[in-house]
């Protein structure tokens, strides 16, 4: 498989490391001083780049028919205009918040655990995400998508980052040090808390998730997610 790596800062190192192993090909390593030229020879891009230039990169490997993996967060405002593109050009495209396979299982169990915890007003949610002091946003794609899962099957109606309000989901983000990834779903009651926790180890977990991703799409049509690609069963 011949991969275009859109963006090649430390993830873009760390997938090219694991593609490599697996038996593919890097034909491209997309920074600000090359251009998108190669991508007519890609099988498959994966983006993990920035906010400003993920809308544009997703978009241009679309136009050159290459089906686009995308880790890159806080882009989302761009969402359905990305959705709309990809049906618009016939494409396939997986967006995840995070291609780790262990929190792809954590989102299904944080989601199941909200669904038990729905009637029971007496807990309040809260959330935390802890990172390295280089990550760019905050909170975090995957506690937004933690949040958002607990939302879809609670009362709860939105996630702040401020004093919570009813209903309001608190999220704290935390950087310090080189951490790849903490994250923690705390139902806080008087008398006792439930909480589930994700450690990430290292970032490894994140590339190999997408290699695999896009090992999956190819030769496929529309917009996945990760539950496709690990065959999770609503």
């Amino acid at each position: 498989m011949k991969i275009a790596l859109l963006g090649y800062g430390r993830m873009g190192q760390i997938i090219e490391k694991i593609s490599l192993e697996r038996g593919h090909e890097i034909v491209l390593k997309k920074d600000s001083k090359n251009t998108f030229e190669a991508l007519e020879n890609a099988d498959v891009a994966i983006d993990f780049s920035l906010p400003q230039v993920a809308v544009e990169n997703i978009k241009t490997a679309l136009d050159y028919q290459v089906p686009v993996i995308c880790g890159t967060t806080g882009w989302l405002d761009h969402y359905s205009e990305i959705t709309n593109y990809v049906e618009k050009k016939n494409g396939a495209f997986i967006y995840a918040s995070n291609f780790s396979i262990g929190v792809n299982i954590f989102f299904e169990l944080n989601q199941y655990l909200a669904k038990m915890m729905n009637h029971l007003d007496q807990y309040n949610v809260s959330l935390e995400e802890i990172h390295h002091t280089k990550k760019l946003d905050a909170p975090s794609g995957t506690a937004i998508t933690l949040a958002q899962g607990v939302i879809d099957n609670t009362s709860y109606t939105n996630w702040t980052m401020q004093n919570a309000l009813e209903k309001q989901i608190k999220i704290t983000s935390v950087r310090q040090g080189n951490v790849p990834g903490t994250h923690l779903v705390n139902y806080d009651s008087e008398i006792d808390q439930i909480q589930i926790k994700h450690t990430a180890h290292n970032r490894e977990g994140f590339a190999l998730g997408a290699v695999v991703a896009a090992e999956w799409i190819i030769n496929k049509k529309g917009v996945f997610t990760m539950s496709d690609v690990l065959n999770i069963q609503k």
